[in-house]
């Protein structure tokens, strides 16, 4: 597996993570798997900083253990520089379908990927 390969695994396998309501319910968890500088627009359009999200996130969509839980679908990236991945895929959280893009970035500092940005663009109903 070369470095891009590597760092578009690794990504995914964090993105899945932040999907988890074990994670989504964990600050120590999603903490670390968001870069300083995180901003996320929503498939609200509301724009969260990582603040906003590390408060919020234990009690959005997708983080009770019993409740409903993301669908992630057709899930690529591609390496855009050394150390940054660009992930696409589609999710479905009871019923309603979003277009997901994110942003990962692993820092010389040695903490890992972690997210950097991430839009949802929700998908309409076709008749």
């Amino acid at each position: 597996m070369g470095m891009d390969e590597e760092g578009v695994a690794e990504a995914v396998a964090r993105e899945m993570q932040l999907m988890s309501p074990g994670v989504r319910t964990s600050g120590v968890l999603t903490d670390r798997l968001l870069d300083p500088e995180f901003v996320e627009v929503g498939a609200s359009g509301r724009r969260w900083d990582r603040e906003a999200v590390l408060a919020a996130l234990p009690d959005l969509e997708g983080a009770a253990e019993d409740g409903p839980r993301y669908e992630p679908a057709g899930m690529t990236g591609v390496e855009l520089a050394p150390g940054v991945v660009h992930l696409t895929y589609e999710t479905v959280i009871d019923g309603r379908r979003a277009r997901r893009s994110s942003i990962w970035r692993n820092p010389a500092d040695g903490t890992g990927w972690r997210m950097y940005y991430h839009q949802a663009t929700p998908v309409p109903d076709t008749p």
